[in-house]
């Protein structure tokens, strides 16, 4: 059942901190431009408490034994489970995706919690053979400290949930600040902590408005000893240069230029598939989804003609209302990049199959689109464009589309689809990308790991591998008279 939207800002967001002179900022959504509420401003003095708070809370939680902070997280996950319309609700209205995919989303958030409630029951210490007598060697594992968490509009919960997840399964306290289009969906998370009896300093949610005094807060504080980001790659540069200066655990998933490959000898019904859930999920707005749509000669018209006519059964408009598949672009700007690059690929000869235009009404609501006959220099495949656009580019040979698939400096998620296993291998073997989906149009899980190479990223999430990204290992060398 559906929570009634006013219900859902009755009453202002106002959690663990207040904003000096009662800043707030205001929160708009997206197919609409209504206004839904507004939030605490942050700035350098809320972070500097923050970070206070959970730099004191800090020894008790890394101390709280393991499968305690695992249940926290569990009674969490539970509670995002039931409250998911509600969720869900607040999501699209301020971010702008169907609510089908919010619902999805939340329940995909809610999973990084169950899987890292088992990852804290698992941080397991080493020992070691010494080479002389008299000698014990051991290896521990120990919580880094306070972390600083970034997230973006586009996943607005399931970001969060990655890495907050980890972070508190190893014993870390957190300081998050959510991207200042979405920070909506984080304070219903942190209502959610309050609830289900999370120790006070654990987790902060601050909203603001102008992320610069967040960010020289956190570099600038030594009590900080991690930061992880997720957005985009020349912000990413800019805090691992940051870090440095205080030598700043820092993990960042960063950009993407995704290739999808298909081969004549795939299954085309399946591929096309696998295309429209990678492209088109969250009106394309997505760091993984296929940005350059390779296909072999062999099958490229029947491709592009059956994928079109997928494409064109897509129903745009306001998340809101049932049935609709594309929602909204999250602003003007990403509105007006698209419609760059569908020009520039246009003017260079490619063709529109389907799309190529907003909705008269709204210009943030770009049609699906279709080109056909582009090519690796346009804009659409050099750069990421973040929105419902999808250039299919013919190729012949497997061994030239994997040099147009690496030919990138962006290398975070890949996908290919092929019925032969030797392809496979040399594919999977070949791409230079962190994630390969084979076959597969929707390879991420909350227990694999998620991450990039090159200009894509440093560090993973998810998986075993998430939670050592929050962990230090200590060796202990041990005399025994």
């Amino acid at each position: 059942m559906r929570t009634p939207v006013a219900e859902l800002f009755q009453t202002p967001y106002s959690l663990s901190f207040e904003s000096a002179g009662n800043a707030r900022f205001a929160v708009y959504n997206p197919a609409n431009g209504a206004f839904l509420a507004d939030v605490p401003d942050a700035g350098a003095a809320e972070t500097s408490a923050a970070i206070a708070r959970a730099y004191a809370a800090f020894p008790a939680w890394a101390a709280t034994p393991a499968i305690e902070r695992a249940n926290l997280l569990r009674r969490v996950a539970a509670l995002m489970i039931d409250r998911r319309e509600q969720l869900a609700t607040v999501m699209t209205l301020e971010q702008g995706k169907p609510l089908s995919e919010a619902r999805g989303e939340i329940a995909y958030a809610a999973s990084f919690f169950t899987w890292f409630a088992g990852e804290a029951e698992r941080v397991y210490g080493q020992l070691i053979p010494a080479s002389v007598a008299g000698k014990r060697l051991m290896v521990l594992q120990q919580p880094v400290g306070v972390c600083a968490l970034i997230t973006p509009w586009n996943f607005p919960t399931a970001m969060l949930t990655r890495k907050l997840g980890a972070a508190l399964a190893a014993g870390c306290t957190a300081v998050c600040k959510p991207a200042e289009q979405t920070p909506l969906s984080a304070l219903e998370l942190e209502k959610l902590f309050i609830e289900a009896g999370a120790p006070a300093g654990i987790v902060t949610v601050l909203p603001a408005s102008d992320p610069r005094p967040f960010a020289d807060t956190i570099f600038a504080d030594e009590r900080v000893r991690k930061i992880s980001f997720t957005g985009s790659t020349e912000i990413g540069k800019l805090l691992i240069r940051r870090s440095a200066d205080s030598v700043k655990r820092i993990s960042v998933e960063l950009g993407g230029n995704a290739p999808f490959i298909v081969f004549d000898d795939s299954n085309l019904d399946a591929a096309v598939s696998g295309a429209i859930a990678s492209k088109f999920r969250n009106a394309g707005q997505t760091c993984v989804c296929a940005n350059r749509i390779f296909v072999q000669r062999g099958i490229y018209q029947r491709f592009a003609q059956t994928f079109s006519a997928r494409v064109a059964q897509l129903r745009v408009g306001d998340g809101m209302q049932d049935g609709n598949e594309i929602g909204p672009l999250i602003d003007d700007p990403a509105a007006e990049k698209v419609a760059q690059h569908v020009a520039d690929a246009t003017d260079n000869g490619a063709r529109v199959l389907v799309g190529g235009s907003t909705l008269a009404e709204n210009k943030r609501f770009w049609m699906p689109t279709v080109l056909a006959d582009a090519r690796a220099d346009m804009l659409v495949a050099r750069e990421e464009t973040f929105g419902p656009v999808a250039p299919l580019i013919p190729f012949e040979h497997e061994t030239e589309v994997i040099g147009m698939a690496n030919n990138s400096s962006y290398g975070l998620a890949a996908y290919v689809f092929t019925q032969n296993i030797s392809r496979a291998w040399r594919m999977a073997e070949g791409l230079e990308y962190g994630i390969v989906g084979m076959n597969d149009g929707m390879p991420s899980t909350a227990q694999a790991p998620f991450g990039g190479v090159k200009q894509s990223g440093i560090g993973r999430e998810g998986g075993p591998q998430g939670i050592a990204e929050y962990l230090n290992v200590k060796y202990v060398s041990w005399g025994v008279e």
